[in-house]
């Protein structure tokens, strides 16, 4: 079945260009030009993926992508004219997943949408082999539900923390680098920077952690990467 993705641009011919490029791909596409638009149809179409420009009338792409991932939401792809880093860090953290630069070539465009679906098929079944329930103290992890709970409270993950958490807390002790961390939950042909791997780390820490700045459950482990200790 095609992908259902949801294209929020306010310049028409940018979006003219977008929709056309997908829809001569097969997927199934719809568009909105402001912020309440692109939620209300989130809402009602719950689409696979949004194509998501940063720079909107009224409500802001960064506002847009982080009210869309309080109920797990779909995956992002950012549109922005800005190539800053920090940019791209700070719309990574609120719950895109990859970053476009305008101007950008219609085939990268196809190649990022197809790159981010089959990382979603990837990670949003728990592997085989593992538990469908991973409790640590008063910290429980349900894989298949995707759904995270501390001390019986519910708490709310994006899907790219609940992929991040998952992947610390599948082999607890086990060190991950920043470099495998981003292989595993973004994907190897992620074209990001590694910072946003701490962005994420400290992002879930602040929902986790009784102290955020003195962590028990996912450590740091100096000039290597981190760990998730249960």
């Amino acid at each position: 079945m095609a992908a259902t993705i949801l294209v929020v641009e306010d310049e028409e011919p940018i979006l003219n260009l977008v929709v056309a490029y997908l829809k001569a791909d097969g997927f199934v596409v719809h568009t909105a030009r402001d912020g309440e638009s692109a939620l209300m149809l989130a809402q009602t179409l719950r689409p696979d993926l949004v194509v998501l420009d940063l720079l909107l009338p009224g409500m802001d792409g960064l506002e847009i992508c982080r009210r869309l991932q309080h109920d797990g939401g779909p995956y992002v792809l950012m549109l922005t004219a800005r190539a800053e880093e920090v940019d791209k860090v700070v719309g990574l953290s609120v719950g895109a997943d990859d970053y476009l630069t305008k101007p950008f070539s219609p085939r990268e465009l196809i190649a990022r949408v197809k790159a981010i679906l089959r990382r979603r098929r990837h990670m949003s079944a728990p592997f085989p082999s593992e538990s469908a329930l991973l409790t640590f103290r008063d910290l429980q992890i349900d894989v298949a539900r995707r759904e995270v709970q501390r001390r019986g409270v519910p708490v709310t993950l994006t899907a790219r923390e609940f992929d991040l958490l998952y992947t610390l807390a599948a082999t607890p002790g086990r060190v991950f680098t920043r470099e495998q961390l981003l292989e595993r939950v973004w994907g190897h042909d992620f074209d990001g920077v590694d910072r946003v791997v701490d962005v994420h780390i400290s992002l879930l820490r602040r929902k986790l952690e009784d102290d955020p700045t003195e962590p028990t459950l996912i450590q740091t482990v100096r000039g290597v990467g981190y760990k998730f200790t249960g």
